[in-house]
């Protein structure tokens, strides 16, 4: 099961009853966060979600709305007392970026190990998650993020009593570990069956409609895009400064074949993107105006 919670979905500036983009997941006791702008820990404490387990912030690039909230969000992480290390992603510079942060955050009880994305695709592996990192197409460097929560296959017992596996052996097999006993080794894949569809999602902002974005939200349960603009004018505000439409995020949605799309990353002009959801659904049906605090809980296919 994996929770998702839309903490905001303002572009630019706040308003007020708008917060700047931000997302949170919440895995087996791991907490993601992507993107952190200004008010994004007074989002997470009003959705009553916890900072503590917070283990990976990722950035999609390094613009002050989606990552100036970073200094008190790390402070308020320190005073609740956290000592566990966190790990940030982001755009080459990071590290650069973050340490000029921290002037006004210098003390923290807990260590900070960060990873530079330098390729065009990166996967990161950690507690359960996969992260994919992948290049947009914004005016400066930036990435949109796929997290999965993969399935392994069922446990096959036929199998583990025809090859003699010891019972003692057959938790850990299915936790993935490899067995070395005397001088017979055994394997997970001996005792497991194929791997079942996991859970997926995307997101996406600050970007022109890629190839990326397709490949990486392809067949995912959710796809948080960017939909900058709502009214058929800003067709070209969107291409100058390199932002997605509305309706070219739904069409992402309908290429990359996902479940769900969700709006967000709404320009402040934009005060009612309800208003300019016809179109979107002529595209894609299942596509939804995001609001601040909406949430999902994903589950497993059932089989």
């Amino acid at each position: 099961m994996l929770d998702v919670c839309l903490l905001g979905t303002g572009g630019m500036m706040p308003l007020p009853r708008r917060r700047l983009t931000s997302l949170m997941t919440r895995y087996n006791g791991t907490s993601v966060l992507i993107d952190c702008g200004e008010g994004t820990q007074i989002a997470i404490k009003d959705k009553g979600w916890s900072f503590k387990p917070i283990d990976v912030i990722c950035f999609t690039h390094y613009h002050a709305d989606h990552i100036s909230g970073l200094p008190g969000l790390l402070l308020t992480m320190g005073n609740a007392e956290r000592t566990q290390p966190l790990t940030i992603i982001g755009p080459r510079g990071l590290e650069r970026v973050v340490t000029a942060l921290r002037v006004i955050a210098p003390e923290l009880p807990f260590d900070i190990k960060y990873i530079e994305l330098s390729q065009p695709e990166e996967k990161i592996e950690f507690k359960g998650y996969i992260i994919d990192a992948f290049k947009v197409n914004h005016n400066v460097l930036c990435y949109g993020y796929s997290i999965e929560i993969p399935r392994a296959g069922k446990f096959q017992l036929e199998k583990a009593i025809n090859q003699g596996i010891p019972k003692q052996f057959w938790n850990k097999l299915q936790k993935g570990e490899v067995i070395i006993d005397k001088d017979i080794t055994y394997t997970p894949s001996m005792v497991m069956g194929d791997s079942r569809k996991g859970i997926k999602i995307a997101y996406c902002t600050d970007t022109r409609p890629t190839q990326s974005i397709i490949d990486k939200s392809r067949d995912a349960d959710l796809l948080i895009c960017e939909g900058m603009y709502g009214e058929k004018e800003k067709n070209v505000k969107a291409i100058e400064y390199k932002h997605m439409t509305f309706c070219e995020a739904a069409l992402v949605a309908k290429k990359a074949n996902v479940k769900e799309l969700w709006l967000t990353h709404f320009s402040p002009s934009l005060v009612r993107p309800e208003e300019y959801m016809g179109d979107v659904k002529a595209i894609f049906p299942n596509a939804i105006a995001g609001k601040d605090g909406k949430t999902v809980e994903l589950v497993f296919d059932e089989e």
